[in-house]
């Protein structure tokens, strides 16, 4: 690694390896989700389509994320990280050049199960702790968490945008080009490392899995990120055609997206002050779990009301965003050390299961119930978890907030 003279702040070399892999892995998570505001739109006029398969579409990349993730993390301590990761990022944009020139269902369906078996997660994680100092891991971390927070929020608001430029096929292409610019990035920009060890704090030990999923409040938070990622996908099944029947074209859908994320950004910092700074974390986070539930059921009730579904938009986004900020730092908070990253890996593991079952499980509701059901499944999941979150134990007082991705 390079020289060690910057104690208090990135060196040059954590400065090129954190701006650079946090770079590639919100690129990517960009590409992923650009499709979600719109899929359900441009999916009913293809060959084959019903929403079972939609929902399928939308969350097959969740379970090869799933099966892949943590295999391809251990692959990295064998051959390398940079080999997995390029490979991963290959993957990735033939997956997007297969959905991009599809015209069927199925076809999408295999482009999109293609760029999620791309699963670059646990190996980009293991080279920044190749490439960072111990006292500056946990600071390098949580950029590249915040990256990932931030390209989501711009996936929601550029997808509708884009979508009147280059249409489904184009947000396709843009995935495919964002992933070959991630390779780049990969070759001119992130360090190579020396040499390349097991860092438990920063990626899955094989030998630590039984301990991680024998511990009841670890897998309380491995439920929540299920569930919290169960209904984000299921609500983008229905969530587009509900507010496109209530009376709003898809082109404006942005002009919905944008002042709602940045205000639910916006209110969701003092609740964060108020949990992280005032040990009121349980509240707070018992608290979004209720906000998540009352806007899914405020989407069922409201759903002929565009100012009542921009109302339980932003109260389902500043549950969300607080949700998807606090369960990664209550993960850090329960599994210190050592476990860490083994605990990182299976949180990381549920979180995408949950994308893949909630498009499945939505899909089937649409089908059989119509889409607005779709609400109320999510609610009923939330209403699970809320019983779960009750029961667990309030964590020590912490002086800041981690965050990590999906």
């Amino acid at each position: 690694m390079a020289d060690n003279k910057e104690q208090g702040g990135f060196n040059d070399t954590e400065r090129r390896a954190t701006y650079g892999l946090a770079g590639i892995y919100g690129s990517r998570m960009l590409g992923l989700f650009l499709i979600l505001p719109v899929f359900a739109l441009y999916a009913e006029h293809l060959a084959s389509a019903t929403p079972l398969l939609i929902g399928l579409a939308i969350g097959i990349y969740g379970l090869t994320q799933a099966l892949l993730q943590i295999p391809f993390g251990l692959l990295s301590d064998k051959i390398g990280r940079k080999p997995v990761i390029i490979g991963g990022l290959l993957l990735f944009a033939l997956g997007s050049v297969i959905a991009a020139l599809a015209d069927d269902i199925w076809v999408i369906i295999l482009g999109r199960a293609i760029q999620g078996s791309g699963a670059i997660a646990a190996a980009v994680m293991a080279l920044l702790a190749d490439l960072t100092r111990d006292n500056q891991r946990t600071k390098s971390m949580a950029v590249v968490g915040v990256t990932i927070g931030f390209s989501f929020t711009l996936a929601l608001i550029a997808g509708p945008l884009f979508n009147t430029w280059v249409g489904v096929p184009g947000l396709f292409w843009i995935t495919a080009a964002l992933a070959v610019g991630g390779i780049l990035i990969l070759l001119l920009v992130v360090p190579t490392p020396e040499h390349s060890s097991v860092h438990g704090e920063a990626e899955p030990v094989p030998g630590l899995f039984g301990k991680v999923l024998r511990d009841p409040q670890l897998l309380r938070l491995d439920a929540g990120i299920f569930t919290l990622h169960f209904v984000l996908s299921s609500l983008f099944l229905a969530l587009p055609l509900t507010l496109r029947d209530a009376g709003l074209p898809v082109e404006q859908h942005t002009w919905l997206y944008l002042p709602v994320m940045l205000l639910s950004m916006g209110l969701m910092v003092p609740f964060i002050i108020m949990a992280e700074k005032q040990g009121r974390m349980k509240q707070v986070f018992t608290g979004a779990i209720t906000a998540l539930g009352i806007a899914l059921l405020g989407f069922y009730l409201f759903s002929g009301s565009i100012w009542g579904l921009a109302l339980m938009l932003l109260l389902f986004f500043v549950g969300f965003n607080l949700l998807e900020a606090t369960l990664p730092s209550l993960v850090s908070k329960l599994a210190p050390g050592a476990i860490r990253g083994t605990a990182m890996g299976v949180y990381s593991t549920s979180q995408f299961s949950g994308a893949f079952v909630g498009g499945l499980l939505g899909g089937w509701a649409h089908t059989h119930f119509g889409e607005t059901s779709v609400f109320l499944l999510g609610a009923g999941f939330v209403l699970l978890w809320l019983l779960l979150a009750t029961s667990m134990q309030a964590p020590a007082k912490a002086d800041a907030i981690s965050t990590d991705g999906r």
